[in-house]
């Protein structure tokens, strides 16, 4: 081993935005202090209860990923564990959220509201 991932970091147009928005699906804390990073209005963390960090960086000239688009391709995903689909659909789309597929397989393809795609899977 190299190393070890010390967080995710998301471009976006707007941090805290995107932070709470990350905050109301995976739950955790947002921009706790930490000695690694200093939070401001280009930047914010997602600190999970399973360990994991997000974070959120300002991009002034931000352009979001179009799902299958390879012009603005999505460059990476997010893949969440849920347990009951449609209930978690109506959660996200109220949070902002937009509906990109629905898989005949059991997944669903879903942008935040920067634009990134991310999955929802039975879990």
């Amino acid at each position: 081993m190299i190393g070890r991932l010390q967080c995710v970091v998301l471009d976006c147009p707007d941090v805290l935005e995107l932070a709470r928005f990350y905050q109301a699906v995976l739950g955790g804390e947002v921009n706790r202090p930490d000695r690694r990073w200093g939070v401001d209005d280009d930047f914010a963390t997602l600190h999970t209860e399973g360990g994991l960090v997000l974070a959120f960086q300002r991009a002034k000239d931000h352009r979001p990923p179009r799902w299958t688009d390879p012009a603005h391709p999505q460059q990476f995903h997010l893949d969440i564990d849920v347990p009951d689909l449609d209930t978690a659909q109506e959660r996200l789309l109220a949070l902002g959220a937009t509906l990109l597929h629905t898989d005949p397989h059991g997944w669903r393809i879903f942008a935040d509201p920067a634009g990134h795609p991310f999955c929802l899977l039975k879990g």
